[in-house]
């Protein structure tokens, strides 16, 4: 077992899958933690008894902020050297994880990258495709950052890389502000291909094209703020 890997798992209405998900990653990883970031069907109870800890957010207040509250009990409460942002909706492989893991470990990166068009996807629908690889082509050109994927759920950040990054971006954003992040404190990065399986779930619990939109307007309105 990782014994010094703590896994953050956000959480928002995933009571039909999230106790699974959390029975297996405890079979490899001590350590999961689900954020339930304002669920009303019961997620918390179901993560609870799979042997999960359950923090709460009284309200949703996105994925961004859920990860951000995992990150601080990380650094408050843990020792953990490494920690793993895990998606609650059973598309992540628990194998790509240990094995990204492990890249942390070899190489010294700060923090490993999912990419799941460096490795294979299941039943990924087109437009889903187009709107992921859009969603990378305005990161590179925005973030200066040479990576092939961008929101993938699935990562590995180190210690002093949790220390040097704070997400505050709504809904989705956070994942790229997080490479944003990665950029601006100098930290050093790698990408690991790894299987997305994608199901009828998970792509209803998806992101929309109006959605991706959102992002785009919410990382627009944050360059401004920033430019002033």
């Amino acid at each position: 077992m990782s014994s010094d890997v703590c896994v953050i798992v956000p959480v928002f209405n995933e009571a039909t899958v999230v106790g699974a998900v959390v029975a297996g990653l405890l079979e490899v990883f001590p350590h999961v933690v689900c954020v339930d970031d304002g669920s009303t069907d019961g997620s918390a109870d179901v993560a609870r008894s799979a042997g999960a800890i359950v923090l709460h957010h009284p309200i949703n207040l996105g994925q961004g902020a859920a990860l951000q509250t995992g990150f601080d009990y990380v650094l408050r409460y843990t020792s953990a050297t490494y920690c793993v942002t895990f998606d609650a909706d059973g598309q992540h492989r628990i194998e790509d994880a240990a094995r990204m893991v492990d890249k942390a470990r070899n190489t010294g990166a700060d923090v490993v990258l999912a990419s799941r068009f460096l490795g294979t996807t299941k039943n990924m629908p087109m437009l889903r495709r187009l709107m992921v690889r859009g969603g990378v082509w305005f990161t590179r050109r925005t973030a200066h950052i040479d990576v092939s994927d961008t929101h993938n759920g699935l990562r590995v950040l180190t210690r002093p890389a949790l220390q040097r990054i704070r997400l505050k971006m709504p809904r989705m954003a956070h994942a790229s502000e997080l490479l944003n992040a990665i950029t601006h404190n100098g930290l050093s990065y790698v990408e690991e291909p790894v299987d997305i399986i994608y199901t009828e779930y998970s792509l209803a619990k998806g992101q929309s094209m109006m959605n991706s939109v959102n992002i785009v307007f919410d990382l627009a309105a944050e360059r401004l703020r920033f430019a002033r």
